[in-house]
């Protein structure tokens, strides 16, 4: 059996974001009357190591760190100052100080992914370019920030994949800290644990793979594959795409 480090080599090496979005289409199944999201992250755009969709910066999965963020003026959920060491902030250490933790503890050592989910509401930033500095020393090898980002010159010297929603020049202590870590996010309605499979594709967006799945994900991608690449190639040939997906799909 392939092991995760393995897996996700395969991943970034043969895939895209939207081959795996096919995929959780077919395996994932969401509640009635929802719609399925199939991983996909949102409205989220490149700001380092270049701004913008291209097809040069290279591809990154690892598993997620979380963190969550909240209103400065909220209390904490009890699960952070109940376990303060696992999912909490105590005194005196910034909330970057702990984005290789889990990393560290994972016995895949298959590095990490940091996500942060901040309130919409908001427009100062959360992520600028000391904590991409500090994610950079702790061997993070990308972010993916559900809200705003800035500093755009020192994230994009730091060469750290950082995708986000959008900038801000206000700093976080404006309106906003870190609540909780290690625990379920949402991104764009999308449920990110701490270790579900986060993949950014520079050209396709960013795409979340439940840890359970990634396995069944890497087996059926090549099938689907298959199937689009003969009906792609009869609709070349002069076949109507009614008839091919009816054909091949």
């Amino acid at each position: 059996m392939a092991s995760l480090n393995e897996q996700l080599s395969t991943l970034v090496e043969n895939y895209t974001a939207c081959d795996v979005s096919d995929a959780l289409l077919k395996l994932q199944k969401v509640p009635e009357g929802s719609a399925p999201r199939a991983g996909y992250l949102a409205d989220l755009t490149p700001f380092s190591p270049q701004v913008g969709r291209n097809d040069t910066a290279r591809k990154v999965a690892a598993p997620a760190t979380t963190f969550k963020f909240l209103p400065k003026s909220a209390s904490p959920p009890s699960i952070a100052t109940e376990n303060p060491e696992k999912h909490g902030f105590p005194p005196g250490k910034h909330w970057v100080d702990y984005a290789g933790d889990f990393a560290a503890e994972d016995p895949s050592k298959a590095g990490s992914i940091i996500v942060i989910e901040q309130p919409g509401d908001q427009y100062c930033a959360v992520t600028g370019g000391i904590m991409a500095t500090r994610m950079k020393v702790l061997g993070i090898k990308a972010a993916v920030v559900g809200g705003r980002v800035r500093d755009l010159r020192e994230l994009q010297a730091t060469e750290l994949p950082i995708w986000a929603r959008a900038t801000s020049t206000v700093g976080t202590g404006a309106e906003a800290k870190a609540g909780v870590r290690n625990v379920p996010i949402s991104i764009g309605g999308v449920t990110v644990d701490a270790g579900d499979i986060v993949f950014c594709d520079p050209m396709e967006g960013v795409v979340v793979i439940p840890r359970d799945l990634l396995g069944p994900v890497l087996e059926l991608m090549p099938k689907l594959i298959s199937m689009d690449d003969q009906a792609k190639e009869a609709v070349e040939q002069g076949m109507t795409v009614t008839d091919a997906f009816k054909k091949f799909r």
